[in-house]
């Protein structure tokens, strides 16, 4: 059996300096072009969770439309419309009615996406216009299969107050006129953010 012999103070340097450098580049903590951050220096405080609670309006009709196709659907799946994308510029409000307070508007587009029944992949982002929040967006992007009961978006990000936001979109239709597609739509989000 071979004998462990101790390192002189010389040998013990070079080893924790050779450790210390493989150390550095198994954690790749320098590579010239991606540093880690303190979260302070970019004024990332301790992490908050939100609910936020607002009505959206979608109108496909009308002279005020807030919802303009941009692509028509593909002509061999007329029964789910698919294909068809429509860009928005949607009211938020407080309340159901039209007339409640403003609080924002969700921009962005939504295409029918499925072959099979009635599901859009939305991306938009929840501009907010009121108080404190004012400035700043919430962003989703997910599938709204639009005759569930409830359906669920993941939030994938957010500026302002919303900076590194992460969290999920519930939506409950409030009401739908079927002869003109124009929609209100109760949205619950739920949000961790700075």
């Amino acid at each position: 059996m071979a004998r462990m012999l101790p390192l002189s103070i010389p040998k013990l340097f070079i080893f924790s300096l050779l450790s210390s450098f493989s150390i550095i580049l198994a954690t790749g903590e320098d590579h010239g072009y991606v540093r880690a951050l303190d979260r302070k220096l970019i004024g990332l405080k301790k992490e908050k969770y939100s609910h936020i609670h607002f009505y959206w309006h979608d109108t496909v009709s009308g002279r005020n439309a807030t919802a303009i196709q941009i692509m028509p659907p593909a002509s061999n799946f007329n029964a789910t419309f698919f294909g068809a994308t429509y860009m928005i510029d949607d009211q938020m409000t407080a309340g159901p009615e039209l007339s409640s307070k403003l609080i924002g508007r969700a921009q962005g587009f939504y295409s029918l996406s499925s072959q099979e029944e009635v599901s859009l992949l939305m991306a938009m982002n929840f501009a907010f216009i009121e108080g404190k929040y004012n400035g700043s967006t919430i962003t989703v992007l997910g599938r709204n299969p639009v005759f569930h009961s409830l359906r669920e978006m993941p939030v994938i990000g957010g500026s302002g107050l919303f900076r590194f936001s992460r969290g999920y979109a519930q939506a409950k239709t409030h009401t739908l006129d079927l002869k003109t597609g124009d929609a209100i739509v109760e949205y619950n989000v739920y949000v961790l953010h700075y």
